[in-house]
């Protein structure tokens, strides 16, 4: 081992860099990554003094130890490397041909072709869809993929062949932009293979061509229209993403209409809606487009196959020269993913896990949905997320560990690694440093996990969850989970390569996250897609080298699996209702330089993303009941104002003790001066499943009395009702039997019905949230600042009068508390609706306050009540509409 120090500059900065022979060029770039962020793909190392390039551990050898850092820009070198692809004709022309002789060989495959007879319907005559094969459309797409791609070759050679008449040469003169091209033109060859002439001239995809004359603008669109057309042509490219978002948004506007008519049908029981004319139109409507889409859907997978040739084709002559730059971009993750198998590692991440805490909060979250008795699967799944919680809100508390992580992986000493740790203090929320330590904790828990690299620049994680079968997305940066279009969609990037890198192997899974994979395979230039396989295949392979074959037959099993899924996701459309924000890291003058910035979704009640859900909220209104007999039988007493005020206070101290023991063995000892205090808890006791007993040296104490995730669920809620109640008897003077009423006393609080909303902020925002007596919860509705709405419908055909309701405000952002807004009452199911009450220009003036309304006007029972909030408190400034809570109160009767 030889140790040299290198002086390195980059920009206006200067770094001193030790570098071992022993480590290598690829170790020495991960540190600067460390110090510069430019990974090192990026990253160009040369002499000060002679410019000499560094490429390799040799060159490190006999340089001055003076270099200088530039960041490579790929935009550049890949427009160069086009250029120069296309000016060399002569080459370019056999790697053409080559793709096709592959491809006329596999024409004689047996499999091959039986699998196309197979997708021919022989005897079948005028054939008519059928809706209800809608829904198997894509999964049959993209299993049939290759023998549709087969079936297509072997379809056109044929044709082609019974079509062979006398050649004709013509000679086609051919504008595009400023250049002009003369195209020799034979009617044996036909339109395709003229517009493939026309990739080597223009690098214009053939699906992205559209030909007119230049005279009439007549349309070329098959081989008959170049007979009767003048020699003089106009080349033009389509713009394929404004067509797809003009048509997308048409289609989404439409089914909106439906989906939201038909989502409140379901929520509130109806048969129909106020304007039938409207259903029946937009039905039609859907029809039609049902009925076209399906009789399309085999042409649009044909004509996506061909693009996808052409691209692939195109990528033979347009991928960089030096393909195994792709190989030494990602054998580094490797080494760094292998390290997070060190049980070192693994348990110093699990001692900085309240992992009590977390088990308990996911069996709370599985609770709220109704799942007491959770399965050992829906347990493992639930804390994964609360784990990914976690981390984004503890983030900068265990900075340490991962200080320690990346100073054990570069053999820095403790003066260099105290370095690092105040550089990664100031730089905590890089996407890179979070996706690579809560990969190192969800392998701490046993979690199958991979770090998953974005060649655009970002990283994050994917975790296999037992529940849903597959591989499941989860970014730390948001954190948000399961959302894999979030980048595309929400952030507006141009992905190129999305690459997984596991203890087992690494993985090419960009059809995961992509609906345009035409488009992405335009921008895999490094290298070609059998070369991408190929070397895959090979660091996978090293990866198992030591795995026993009873592993390695299930990780196969699992990756042929995973083959199909990611075939059948490109043919998916189940993530076009989905709300994707753009991106919310970094500054927002950085986000729109790098057009990721993304688009607010326009607030209208034709369009949701929020499904139907069901409260669990009947410990709520027990809460609140159980307060009414402890304030009555302190009336009855006597007692003063501040002495209640004292025994709440003693009570909610008792409760915190609780809380802070462990959710399973819950337990606390009774003051023996308080022990008379007992009695006038005992409902609020009974509502947490509590019970006091008398311990063996006969002391009282308070412990569990039934299932703890009861206990979970419900004590939160009285802790912030004990708030509230401590707030409300501050503004009495004295307190009194006139006085137990409401808003003191809290009675027929409605409850367990279903809830729809016009959106929500996922995963803390959601619609329930504004019915579970929570100040730690919110609703949130992102676009809801001039306009939004919720609907709760009672469960079980109920009827009920209201008489009051509380809205409370949330935790922050008061400009996006509610100022006016309308409450509705159905009888009917939703088939309409009367106003119950309106109020204007509220204002709350702290966060949690709670405001109280009577309903004045004559309320009739019934089953279901909306709120339309008409505009926030700053709709300038303010896109989203949030509040804390929403309480129903009805009549006694």
């Amino acid at each position: 081992m030889v140790a040299r120090q290198f002086i390195i500059s980059h920009n206006d900065s200067i770094f001193d860099v030790d570098y071992d022979t022993d480590d290598g060029l690829e170790d020495f770039k991960k540190q600067l990554f460390y110090l510069t962020s430019i990974p090192p793909h990026l990253q160009k190392i040369t002499g000060e003094d002679d410019d000499r390039v560094v490429s390799d551990d040799s060159d490190l050898t006999g340089i001055s130890n003076k270099l200088k850092l530039i960041k490579i820009n790929e935009e550049e070198k890949e427009v160069k490397v086009q250029e120069l692809a296309v000016s060399r004709q002569s080459e370019e022309f056999g790697r053409k041909i080559r793709p096709y002789i592959s491809r006329v060989q596999m024409y004689e495959d047996p499999v091959r072709q039986e699998a196309a007879r197979k997708t021919v319907p022989r005897e079948e005559k005028n054939p008519v869809p059928s809706l209800r094969n809608k829904q198997n459309k894509n999964h049959i797409n993209s299993i049939n993929r290759n023998k549709i791609l087969n079936s297509q070759s072997l379809s056109k050679g044929k044709d082609r062949k019974k079509k062979r008449v006398k050649m004709v040469a013509r000679k086609f003169i051919i504008s595009h932009n400023d250049s002009i091209f003369d195209v020799d033109y034979d009617t044996d060859d036909g339109l395709e293979v003229l517009k493939i002439q026309l990739i080597s001239l223009t690098s214009i995809p053939p699906h992205l061509q559209q030909i007119t004359g230049e005279d009439d603008d007549r349309v070329v669109s098959d081989d008959s229209d170049l007979t009767g057309i003048s020699n003089k042509l106009k080349l033009i490219k389509i713009n394929e993403e404004e067509k797809e978002v003009k048509v997308q948004e048409l289609i989404a506007a439409v089914v909106g209409r439906q989906n939201e008519e038909e989502s409140i049908r379901d929520i509130l029981g109806g048969d129909d809606v106020s304007d039938d004319s409207d259903v029946v139109h937009v039905s039609n409507e859907l029809k039609e487009l049902t009925v076209a889409d399906l009789m399309k859907s085999d042409e649009e997978l044909a004509h996506m196959l061909q693009a996808e040739e052409e691209a692939l084709m195109l990528q033979e002559f347009a991928v960089s020269e030096q393909s195994e730059e792709f190989g030494r971009q990602i054998r580094p993750y490797i080494s760094q993913v292998q390290m997070y198998e060190d049980p070192v590692r693994q348990e110093a991440a699990r001692k900085t896990v309240p992992r009590e805490e977390l088990e308990e909060k996911a069996l709370v979250s599985l609770a709220k949905e109704g799942n007491f008795k959770p399965s050992k699967t829906e347990q493992d799944h639930a804390f994964l997320l609360q784990l990914l919680f976690w981390f984004k809100q503890s983030f900068r508390c265990f900075s340490f560990l991962f200080c320690f992580y990346v100073g054990f992986a570069l053999k820095i000493n403790k003066i260099l690694l105290n370095k690092y740790l105040v550089l990664f203090m100031y730089t905590a929320y890089m996407c890179q440093w979070l996706a690579n330590c809560f990969t190192l904790y969800c392998r701490a828990f046993g979690y199958e996990s991979r770090l998953i690299l974005d060649f655009t620049d970002h990283v994050w994680t994917e975790c296999f969850s037992e529940l849903l079968g597959r591989w499941m997305h989860l970014d730390p940066c948001a954190p948000v989970f399961d959302r894999p279009l979030r980048y595309e969609k929400g952030w507006k990037k141009k992905l190129n390569y999305v690459i997984a890198i596991a203890k087992d192997g690494v993985y090419d899974v960009t059809k995961r996250y992509t609906r345009k994979w035409v488009e992405v395979l335009s921008r895999r230039n490094i290298t070609t897609e059998p070369d991408l396989l190929a070397t895959l295949h090979s660091m996978t392979r090293e990866c198992r080298r030591s795995f026993t074959t009873q592993i390695l037959s299930v990780l196969e099993e699992r990756d042929k699996i995973e083959s199909e899924e990611l075939e059948r996701s490109l043919c998916s459309t189940n993530d076009s209702s989905v709300s994707l924000p753009g991106r919310q890291s970094g500054n927002k003058e950085w986000r729109i330089a790098r057009s990721e910035i993304g688009f607010h979704d326009n607030c209208s009640l034709s369009h949701t993303s929020c499904p139907i859900r069901v409260c669990v909220d009947e410990h709520v209104t027990k809460t609140y009941n159980a307060f009414s007999p402890l304030l009555s039988s302190c009336v009855d007493q006597s007692l003063p104002k501040s002495r209640i005020i004292e025994i709440l206070k003693i009570f909610k101290g008792i409760l915190v003790e609780l809380g802070n023991s462990s959710y399973k063995t819950r337990r606390t000892s009774i003051n023996p001066f308080i022990l008379h205090l007992l009695p006038y808890f005992e409902e609020l006791i009974n509502a947490l499943s509590l019970k006091s007993e008398i311990d063996t040296d006969g002391k009282v104490d308070i412990c569990l009395a039934a299932d703890p995730v009861t206990t979970c669920l419900g004590l939160p809620v009285v802790l912030d009702a004990l708030d509230d109640l401590i707030n409300v008897l501050n503004n009495f003077d004295n307190i009194s039997k006139v006085s137990l009423s409401w808003p003191l006393i809290k009675l027929n609080r409605i409850h367990s019905g279903s809830v729809l909303a016009s959106g929500e902020e996922l995963p803390f925002g959601i619609a329930t949230s504004a019915f579970d007596g929570l100040r730690t919860s919110k609703w949130e509705e992102p676009d809801g600042a001039r306009g939004c709405w919720i609907v709760y419908k009672l469960s079980d055909n109920q009827m009920h009068k209201l008489v009051a309701y509380d809205i409370m405000s949330a935790n922050d952002a008061p400009e996006r508390d509610p100022m006016d807004w309308v409450v509705e009452g159905s009888h009917d199911g939703g088939s309409s609706w009367r106003i119950l009450d309106k109020q204007t220009s509220q204002m709350f003036k702290d966060r949690f306050q709670r405001k109280s309304f009577k309903i004045n006007s004559d309320s009739v029972p019934c089953n279901a009540f909306r709120f339309q909030f008409l505009a926030a408190r700053d709709v300038q400034s303010n896109s989203r509409l949030q509040l804390g809570s929403i309480d129903l109160y009805a009549s006694s009767n």
